[in-house]
């Protein structure tokens, strides 16, 4: 990522600490919840390596093959399963947004051994990508955001109930649904975010 190093190390605790509760998520639910779960934690945990800023730890050159190849492969994984559930189709554009990015930030000829930074010469992709693409990608990503808010605030309210209970005494760890609710809102976050540095 090419921001200031301190909104990195936010985003990259952010991602971190929403990917490590996507693991507990995997603990409890349906076996078509874990596997969401396991999807996202995936994706917090790479969003979270990649936001380390550039100026405190220079990934080495083969790494962003490797991010591609991964979140290549989870993409064909979310597009064989959006055949049967269509939510699936958001990690399908998720996964693919994080193969443009490492395609993005690999370094190019004249930037050998590392992350590239906007002041290196090359192509568009080391000038931020191609904007018509990035710009499209942060429109799904900010319409995705308010989208995911806006269904939170009712199941907050729901959950909580007139008795102030909160409904969730016989829920186990992981499973409050606005808790998941809270992670896909978060990453979403952190991929505008990611996005807009880009």
């Amino acid at each position: 990522m090419h921001g200031p190093a301190l909104s990195g190390w936010l985003l990259m605790v952010l991602c971190g600490a929403t990917a490590a509760y996507c693991l507990l998520r995997t603990r409890s639910g349906t076996e078509e919840e874990r596997r969401t779960a396991r999807a996202e934690a995936v994706m917090g945990f790479g969003m979270a390596a990649m936001a380390v800023p550039a100026a405190v730890f220079t990934l080495p050159g083969w790494t962003w093959a490797v991010y591609a190849a991964l979140f290549g492969g989870a993409a064909l994984r979310a597009l064989l399963a959006a055949r049967h559930r269509a939510h699936h189709l958001h990690h399908l554009v998720g996964s693919l947004a994080m193969v443009y990015m490492a395609v993005t930030m690999a370094p190019g000829e004249g930037a050998r051994g590392g992350h590239m930074d906007h002041g290196a010469a090359g192509s568009a992709a080391s000038a931020g990508g191609i904007p018509l693409l990035t710009g499209v990608l942060l429109a799904y990503y900010a319409l995705y955001v308010l989208r995911s808010a806006g269904r939170l605030v009712p199941v907050t309210a729901a959950v909580a109930g007139p008795g102030g209970s909160g409904g969730g005494a016989g829920l186990g760890r992981g499973a409050h649904p606005e808790l998941a609710s809270a992670c896909r809102l978060t990453m979403g976050i952190g991929m505008f975010a990611m996005l807009l540095t880009l």
